[in-house]
């Protein structure tokens, strides 16, 4: 193999693609990155068994072929140079780059030993074409409510399903539900990909793509762009029958400006963080507040207050770090804040009509 290729171009490839080579796999061959030519592109790969990331570069090829490198160290040294042409050949085993007075020699290992890239049939399989700015939203809005916990494989992945006429995103961890609803369709699809798979596309679409292909078959889910490519196994198993959580009305409504519930929320959480992150929210519908009390045993204790729109008197407590998060994913300008008494779970969405984007967090002890 010999080629040249412009350093911002290999050095981004190999930033996004690196994450994915595993450092702690007991196969040597993960640790590494794949180079290969493919017609008049440079293919960088990585995986890790359970996801494949590609990316593909414009590139000059004097002579086609491939080899496979260590991540970390490639990733490294090509982001270190300055820009400009580098010039990549491969000798054996080796891997030679050049770039101005730059030059380096790294042992690799033969391509023939790196895994096979899994594969997708595209023509078999259920095809969604996505805005990537929807895309990225909907994944920003969801994973932040899938759960870390490995005994329960199904919840650290996201649910992506049709229901109603639409494809939907939903996540939970026991604690919180969040749910998207994405697009209009008349596919059907019931799937969990793996939180981790996601992280890794929200990475590698750039904000100057327009559409990400999504393609499901029965065991795999494929994110394509001109460039990108990511194939990820799917998790086994039964997703939780979720919408039985969504409450149908609620005692106490609160309608509040967004800008205003994040400062209240912000400040609160300071004073909650040794109390399990629990603060306590409390509307008043005489004197059209919502407050939010926390305290810190130790340092003090803090109650901060928005004017609102509140339907009847309420309090209930919650984990102020929930809170937080949904709030800075959450569209729109002025929230709907809604929940029935302390022990049920509270309902926040979009103040609109038919609101595309919910989310629920189960109470504390107060």
């Amino acid at each position: 193999m010999k080629l040249s290729v412009t350093q911002e171009n290999l050095s981004k490839a190999l930033s996004n693609i690196s994450r994915v080579a595993s450092s702690r796999n007991e196969l040597a061959i993960l640790n590494n990155i794949l180079l290969r030519t493919d017609s008049n592109r440079l293919q960088v790969a990585a995986t890790n068994l359970e996801i494949a990331s590609t990316q593909y570069i414009g590139t000059k090829i004097e002579k086609p072929g491939s080899i496979t490198v260590p991540a970390r160290l490639i990733t490294d040294f090509i982001s270190s140079l300055p820009s400009g042409t580098v010039e990549l050949e491969v000798k054996g085993d080796h891997l030679h780059i050049v770039s101005g007075k730059f030059s380096s020699v790294i042992n690799g290992m033969i391509a023939d030993e790196f895994p096979e890239l899994p594969t997708l049939n595209e023509a078999e399989s259920v095809l969604y074409e996505i805005k990537s700015e929807d895309l990225k939203q909907a994944l920003s809005q969801t994973i932040i409510a899938s759960s870390s916990d490995s005994t329960r494989p199904i919840l650290t992945g996201v649910f992506w399903h049709t229901y109603d006429g639409a494809l939907h995103l939903a996540a939970t961890d026991g604690y919180r539900l969040a749910e998207r609803r994405l697009l209009k369709t008349d596919n059907e699809t019931s799937a969990v990909i793996p939180t981790t798979t996601l992280q890794e596309v929200l990475r590698s679409v750039t904000d100057d793509v327009d559409v990400v292909q999504v393609f499901f078959d029965d065991t795999q889910v494929c994110f394509k762009t001109a460039h990108i490519e990511v194939i990820s196994r799917l998790i086994d198993g039964k997703f939780p029958d979720y919408r039985q959580l969504i409450p149908s009305q609620s005692e106490t409504e609160v309608e509040i400006k967004k800008s205003d519930f994040s400062r209240i929320t912000k400040i609160a959480s300071l004073f909650a963080r040794e109390s399990g992150g629990g603060i306590t929210l409390r509307a008043s519908e005489e004197s059209s507040l919502l407050s939010i009390h926390s305290i810190a045993s130790e340092l003090g204790e803090n109650t901060s207050e928005a004017t609102a729109k509140v339907s009847k008197d309420g309090d209930i407590t919650i984990n102020s770090r929930y809170l937080s998060e949904v709030l800075g994913v959450m569209p729109g300008d002025e929230l709907t804040f809604s929940f029935n008494g302390k022990l049920s779970p509270c309902l926040l969405r979009e103040k609109t009509q038919k609101p595309d984007y919910l989310y629920i967090i189960m109470p504390m002890k107060s």
